[in-house]
């Protein structure tokens, strides 16, 4: 019976990846630029034999399909178009700006808007087609800094789907702080973009509360057919707490800095956490204040302003400062 299950299953799945490779190829031939069955090929990775299948069979659900000789491309008749929601000029460049934003290393989880954008191109007015291809164009994004997480695209689908096929996950998971991978089995809660990472809030099989799970660390993880069991009313808000990024210390604090007057105006051109409270003195330096629980990812923050900032309150957080600032002149005396 398993293997008939695999079987049918496999079936199944070839046949969503051809209806989704025609349905590409169909928006390729439909949106701006020149589409020869070679182009096409490259684009969607297969074969130009198999292209010239996925273009006949568009001709067989009605397609008006053809070869333009004059351009050397594949069109779709003039008057074809798919329904298309009435867009406001508002909507359709905000569908843009999001497309560009999500063309960025990191925020392209799931393929990004790019192919809705491309949809949206194919069936609506040249006016606005002309609309988006210009908003698109005018909008970039660069330097984000952003956890490199192009080799882990799968992963992010896989806890994606698990979200919202509401499935257990499972896989193998490499800490910085343990010395072997962990095999988990993971009742998937939200995932989040935190900061510059991807995260993965879920509960263990073997634990009754949430814990945090880098994405970038997974070597591997595959959806499983078990229910997950999550918290009834997750509150995300309420899980992060106070944390100054994404792990949640076991304390609150009250954080008090001073940035020096040459600091003062680019560090408050950021809201950096939502409890911060911003006071200037008569001599342009500015207090920032926070609550935070814990204190060592504020700490790491602090550090990226040495020389610029001083610790106020509290005395731990000083502390913990002035010692990575001696370990960091210990390790590099040596070639001073």
């Amino acid at each position: 019976m398993s293997i008939v299950g695999n079987t049918d299953r496999d079936r199944r799945i070839r046949q969503a990846d051809r209806m989704a490779r025609v349905l590409k190829v169909l928006r390729l031939i439909c949106s701006r630029g020149c589409w020869d069955a070679e182009a096409i090929a490259d684009e969607v990775e297969a074969s130009t034999r198999t292209v010239m299948r996925d273009l006949k069979a568009l001709e067989f659900a009605g397609v008006p399909v053809y070869f333009d000789r004059r351009s050397g491309s594949y069109r779709v008749r003039d008057g074809f178009r798919f329904p298309v929601p009435n867009l406001t000029e508002d909507e359709i460049i905000g569908q843009a700006v999001a497309s560009s934003i999500t063309e960025a290393a990191g925020l392209d989880a799931a393929g990004g808007a790019a192919p809705t954008t491309q949809k949206i191109g194919a069936s609506t007015s040249e006016e606005n087609r002309q609309l988006l291809a210009d908003a698109q164009s005018t909008v970039a994004v660069l330097g984000l800094q952003l956890a490199d997480h192009s080799a882990h695209q799968d992963v992010i689908r896989t806890c994606q789907r698990a979200l919202l096929k509401k499935v257990q996950v499972a896989g193998g998971y490499r800490s910085p702080y343990q010395s072997a991978t962990a095999q988990l089995r993971l009742n998937p809660v939200r995932l989040c973009l935190v900061k510059n990472a991807w995260y993965l809030i879920a509960v263990p099989l073997d634990c009754d509360e949430p814990r945090t799970y880098r994405v970038a660390r997974f070597e591997n993880l595959a959806p499983l057919d078990a229910p997950a069991v999550t918290p009834p009313n997750f509150d995300l808000q309420q899980y992060l707490g106070n944390a100054w990024a994404v792990y949640r210390g076991s304390e609150s604090h009250d954080v008090k800095v001073r940035f020096l007057p040459e600091a003062a105006k680019l560090v408050t051109e950021t809201h950096w956490h939502h409890t911060q409270t911003v006071e200037w003195q008569p001599d342009g330096s500015v207090l920032l204040g926070f609550c935070v629980d814990g204190l060592e990812e504020s700490r790491n923050w602090l550090m990226t302003w040495a020389g610029y900032v001083e610790v106020i309150e509290p005395e731990a957080l000083r502390e913990m400062v002035v010692e990575q600032l001696r370990r960091g002149i210990e390790l590099n005396r040596s070639r001073c």
